[in-house]
């Protein structure tokens, strides 16, 4: 089994998601820290949505040009365009979408009466990377406004209620804050919302045993791996991956981790660069890994801290996500 194709259950997380997907209008928000897993459980839905015979469109808002958000009447349009061109429809824009009506009424008069009405079973629409849309206000709050109107549209009992129960909406994006919203007006405060937390010391022995290295590990080499990576999906797969191609003891593994000599060198520099672009998230996180104690910060620089997996959240308070930040950064953070 090739490490792209792991993947382990966080129960009841997958379940939850499989029973949401198959109910009418549906709307299932998935949010984590950066590396978490997010995708390979939207992927692990789509696959389950395909076995029930429903339509999928899935677009990633990290792939979309810059033009497309421009503004928000050309960000529409592409999501018209790409979810007609991924099931094969023709793009037929200058038929349903009518500017004196405005843009968020043109978008779903095009899904209404040419996308919905022109399939049989459900639609899956999944948006991956959705923090894309943050630093976009006038798109985000306007476009935030149309997924809820559409997920209440479905609710009614009408023939147009009828079309729209066909929309199954799948949201995901990282745990950044985002720009404050209407409640009445947020797809953030409805439908199925599932945060993926870290993996248990079983979730990293099942991997241990899906890469065939469970009995060379044992309860003790899962232990101390634990100790480093505090349980972190992308930490524990690659670990787990450089332990298999047998490059590599568990020992050396650990002695070498929090330097630039040891695996992770190449995300901890990625993560080192990201404070390093950031004055008072990089002096907020220096707090963070050179003192003992739970620290609190504003909910701007938690949120930040938070989405780059570095600190774990209790109540308000901020901690390391794991041993191998607090080590490689209190080295670094001078």
């Amino acid at each position: 089994m090739e490490p792209t194709t792991i993947y382990v259950e966080r129960p009841p997380i997958e379940e939850k998601c499989y029973k949401a997907i198959l109910r009418s209008g549906a709307l299932i928000r998935i949010k984590a820290p950066q590396k978490m897993g997010k995708t390979l459980l939207l992927e692990k839905l789509l696959d389950y949505s395909r076995q029930q015979g429903y339509r999928i469109a899935k677009l990633d808002l990290k792939l979309a040009d810059n033009s497309v958000l421009a503004d928000l009447k050309t960000f529409l349009q592409w999501l018209c365009v790409d979810v007609s061109d991924i099931l094969e429809f023709e793009p037929k824009l200058s038929d349903y979408w009518q500017d004196s009506m405005g843009v968020n009424t043109s978008c779903t008069r095009y899904f209404q009466k040419y996308l919905l009405s022109n399939i049989d079973s459900p639609l899956v629409l999944a948006l991956d990377n959705f923090e894309r849309l943050f630093k976009y206000e006038n798109i985000f709050s306007e476009f935030c406004l149309l997924l809820r109107s559409w997920y209440e549209t479905a609710k009614q009992g009408d023939r147009m209620g009828k079309i729209w129960q066909k929309l199954r909406l799948v949201v995901v994006n990282s745990t950044e804050v985002y720009p404050t919203l209407d409640t009445n007006r947020s797809p953030f405060n409805v439908g199925l919302a599932i945060e993926l937390p870290y993996f248990e010391q079983q979730q990293v022995k099942e991997m241990a045993r899906l890469y065939g290295i469970d009995k060379q590990l044992g309860e003790d080499g899962v232990s101390q791996l634990m100790e480093m990576v505090g349980g972190h999906p992308y930490l524990v797969q690659e670990a787990l991956a450089n332990l298999k191609s047998q490059e590599i003891s568990l020992e050396e593994l650990l002695t070498l981790a929090p330097t630039e000599e040891g695996i992770f060198s190449y995300h901890l520099r990625e993560q080192l660069e990201c404070l390093q672009d950031d004055s008072e998230l990089e002096a907020a996180y220096k707090q963070v890994v050179m003192t003992n104690e739970p620290v609190q910060f504003n909910p701007k620089i938690t949120f930040k801290l938070h989405s780059l997996g570095l600190v774990k959240i209790n109540r308000n308070d901020c901690i390391p996500s794991c041993d191998l930040y607090r080590q490689y950064f209190s080295a670094r953070l001078e």
